[in-house]
């Protein structure tokens, strides 16, 4: 196994439960890979390095087959999921009752109940084909059908053309911009269906005491099944590893590196052009006290999405694909230590934010995020007692996977929804026999789910029947 992220090492839990003995290299002295947390500011100061907040833990169809709590991951839910703030001082608030929301949303309640509410309700339905390359042909097709309907759309369009209201408009934008790709794009809306049902069905949640957490359990769990897992020992090439099977927890580019000379020369031609979408620039802050927010109902929610109307927000995830960096970016925060006091030291805060800008680019946006915070939070600035910035460079310094700051593993098109990262019948399968890749460049792509690593390692396993 190649790698340590949740993907790989659900991989290796997948191989150990079958019977099969399994070592995991990873090249980093800490495990975890997109689930990492360190002290990043201050001493005391529990951040996140790359990801933090986690509806596809408990919404995974694979995490839930695993005894996680057993293994030291507690999750915790704050009361509400997400809010999104107002310049008028206002927010709108995504409930864990879909009832709840709706009624926030006024003129909106009807609209927002049959689009979200329909996806809620049929989620026992969809959460395969959700989870799953979309070429395999689905056990459900028809509410797949019909969720793709809407789904594959264009996030703003299905916006403005549902909802009567700018609160409702801007909450599904702000959504739909997880998908770190511009709102006129198709498929964005799905985005902002898939996390707002899963919003009200399993909630926001995050692990006391930080990401780290999920990866300890997994490799917790991954050792009770005999499996072995060894740090600060990075694979240069799979010639080395000398095993009949090796499943490869990165991004297309890393697994040329590593194995091009075993490839076909066409299948590397294809990797070659896997494009990567725009990337992240992180900031972390150490607080001296609790975010003061003018909407004061926004201290309810673990994450707040900065940006104000539809419009704005469709400028700001416009402008990185372009090669432009927003002067009133969108930005996604979390703020852990209002519900888990393990994350700082007493009356002490911790908060976790970032936005998108081009993919690569060395632009230093902390002041326009703190711009972006202090706009929605009036002295928040007077609170920074210490700070961690990480530009797209960064961020790939730490993980060879996040290529540029791409934090979803590749572009988000329609066409590599299907073709993620070549187009396949099996797309964990390579041309070279015993090699599999599991990154988040293969389908359902990214999201701390496990299930690009479990599909893998199905596909291997029915490989050696």
């Amino acid at each position: 196994m190649v790698g340590s992220g949740p993907n790989a090492l659900a991989a290796a839990i997948t191989l150990a439960r079958a019977g099969r003995r399994v070592v995991v290299r990873e090249a980093e002295d800490t495990l975890g890979g997109g689930v990492r947390s360190a002290d990043l500011t201050l001493p005391g100061f529990v951040h996140d390095v790359c990801s933090s907040i986690y509806p596809f833990v408990p919404g995974s169809p694979f995490f839930r087959s695993l005894p996680l709590a057993e293994h030291g991951l507690d999750l915790l839910h704050p009361p509400a999921p997400v809010a999104h703030p107002f310049d008028d001082g206002s927010a709108v608030l995504v409930e864990r009752s879909l009832e709840e929301t709706a009624a926030g949303l006024g003129d909106d309640a009807g609209a927002y109940r049959r689009l979200v509410g329909s996806v809620c309700a049929g989620w026992g339905d969809l959460e395969e084909g959700i989870l799953g390359p979309l070429t395999r042909f689905p056990r459900h097709p028809l509410p797949l059908a019909r969720f793709s309907l809407h789904a594959l759309r264009a996030a703003a369009p299905l916006a403005c053309k549902t909802f009567a209201t700018e609160r409702a408009r801007a909450l599904f934008a702000g959504c739909s911009a997880h998908s770190i790709a511009p709102l006129e794009r198709k498929p964005t809306a799905a985005f902002g269906l898939i996390l707002l049902s899963l919003a009200h069905l399993v909630g926001w949640p995050f692990p006391r005491g930080g990401s780290q957490r999920i990866a300890d359990a997994l490799a917790s769990i991954l050792r009770e099944l005999g499996g072995r897992i060894v740090a600060g020992a990075p694979v240069e090439s799979l010639a080395e590893l000398a095993v009949p099977t090796v499943v490869c927890d990165v991004v297309p580019r890393e697994l040329i590196r590593i194995a091009g000379p075993e490839l076909p020369a066409r299948y590397v031609r294809r990797l070659a052009r896997f494009p990567h979408g725009p990337g992240a620039f992180k900031v972390d802050f150490a607080l001296d006290g609790p975010i003061p927010w003018r909407a004061q109902e926004c201290a309810r929610a673990g994450t707040v999405h900065l940006g104000g109307t539809l419009a704005e927000i469709a400028a700001s995830e416009r402008g990185p694909s372009e090669g432009r960096h927003a002067e009133r970016p969108f930005v996604l925060l979390a703020q852990h230590s209002l519900f888990d006091p393990s994350r700082a030291p007493a009356d002490k805060h911790t908060a976790w934010a970032y936005c998108h800008v081009p993919n690569g680019s060395d632009f230093d946006m902390t002041d326009r995020i703190e711009a972006q915070i202090e706009r929605f939070a009036p002295g928040f600035r007077d609170l920074i007692i210490g700070r961690s910035v990480m530009p797209p460079t960064a961020l790939e310094r730490r993980n060879r996977n996040l290529v540029g700051g791409d934090l979803n593993a590749g572009a988000v098109t329609l066409w590599r929804l299907l073709a993620r990262p070549v187009l396949s019948a099996s797309p964990y399968r390579t041309p070279a026999k015993g090699v599999y890749l599991c990154s988040a460049s293969t389908p359902p792509g990214g999201g701390v789910h496990g299930m690009c690593g479990y599909l893998a390692a199905r596909a291997a396993l029915s490989d050696a029947l």
